[in-house]
């Protein structure tokens, strides 16, 4: 049973946050204002063995669980969830279907890479008209010769305009309605690919956002996920598993980012002559937020847990990433609460924390998505 950290993952947690502050904290301003995502990190970051954590070593990767994962994902969007929304796809979505599913072959194409940073990677499932439900998408990957010609287009893809390769899903077999969707590798310089343009979003400014156009894009059987046609709803379903509780961890870092602001700014500030932490509204406020991020961290580490002893449910990640979503939206209205107009300016933190903790209610399944699955898996 899961019940703390050991001293060996908080050592880990020591380490990661000094890398992060070290090379991530000072390129935040810079690349939050270009909109922009800072691409030489992925080399920097791949020579410290911080990309695809779950990466076996076979591949180059330095093999951590679960928890691990999460420690490095809650410390890494503590400092931008932007910036870390481009290592968590390199980490997981781009490349989790290729160690699970892919062929040796593939393993060793894209992984390797990846770890070290070499390659860029990115996931296609969300559509113009289709997102939660995967099994809405319109893209299709019709047989031809020893290959397929992938048609449809994809929007809302991290990592789209930087990406060396692509996870895509398409149909293979449009008339079986979920079951007949098979997962693609997509290289950047694949003819019929193209980035259709780079999208500007209400928060996550320094995260690389795309729509991908497929126009009779082919590509060799080699490249797709698994030995026959199908399946592949029941890839992406392993994937999000396991992507929802990582946003379990990014809803914490953006959690305790909003809270430690807005605990130094109480203690420096003064109202009608007192500091603005004697005030007992004040605390109260505070001792809430506070109790809310314990929650949604053991929350997320038990969850990862459960992943890392094979028990995890769809249920499971879905608790965790209805719980922490929905936490972290009152938490940073309480930081904007507290802080009042001050909280407005550009160059305060907390006006991005609020917008950045605004989207964890949409990827990987919005929140009335996970309902849904909750209540599925209620039996109801």
């Amino acid at each position: 049973m899961f019940y703390e950290l050991n001293d060996e993952q908080n050592s880990f947690r020591k380490k990661v946050r000094e890398i992060y502050e070290r090379e991530v904290s000072p390129l935040v301003e810079e690349y939050e204002r270009k909109e922009t995502f800072p691409v030489q990190l992925f080399r920097i970051l791949g020579a410290e063995h911080l990309l695809c954590l779950r990466c076996p070593k076979e591949y180059g990767g330095p093999g951590l669980d679960k928890v691990s994962e999460c420690i490095a994902v809650e410390e890494l969007n503590r400092i931008c969830v932007g910036i870390g929304a481009g290592i968590m796809v390199q980490g997981g979505l781009a490349t989790d279907p290729i160690l699970h599913f892919g062929s040796e072959e593939l393993k060793k194409k894209y992984l390797s890479p990846a770890v070290r940073g070499e390659k860029i990677g990115a996931f296609a499932l969300t559509e113009p008209d289709a997102g939660s439900d995967a099994s809405g998408i319109r893209t299709t990957a019709l047989k031809q010769g020893k290959g397929y010609r992938l048609n449809g287009l994809k929007t809302f893809i991290t990592n789209g305009t930087i990406c060396d390769f692509v996870t895509v899903a398409a149909y293979t077999d449009p008339a079986r309605r979920g079951t007949g969707i098979n997962l693609f590798v997509v290289e950047r310089d694949d003819p019929g690919f193209s980035v259709i343009k780079k999208l500007r979003k209400l928060g996550n400014h320094s995260s690389d956002t795309a729509e991908l156009a497929f126009d009779d894009c082919y590509v060799p059987k080699e490249r797709m996920l698994g030995e026959e046609e199908g399946g592949g709803l029941g890839q992406l379903e392993e994937t999000l598993k396991s992507g929802r509780l990582t946003y379990g961890a990014r809803s914490t870092g953006v959690g305790q980012a909003a809270f430690e602001a807005i605990l130094s700014y109480a203690k420096k500030t003064r109202r009608q002559g007192q500091p603005l932490s004697k005030s007992q509204a004040i605390r109260f406020i505070l001792a809430e937020m506070a109790m809310s991020i314990e929650a949604m961290r053991y929350m997320t580490y038990r969850g990862a847990w459960l992943f890392d002893q094979g028990l995890a449910s769809m249920k499971d990640a879905s608790i965790v990433k209805l719980f922490c979503s929905e936490s972290v939206q009152s938490i940073v209205q309480k930081t904007m609460t507290i802080q009042k107009n001050s909280g407005l300016r550009m160059d305060n933190p907390v006006q991005r924390f609020l917008c950045d903790g605004r989207l964890s209610k949409i990827p990987e399944g919005t929140s009335e998505i996970q309902h849904l699955v909750i209540a599925a898996g209620l039996g109801l």
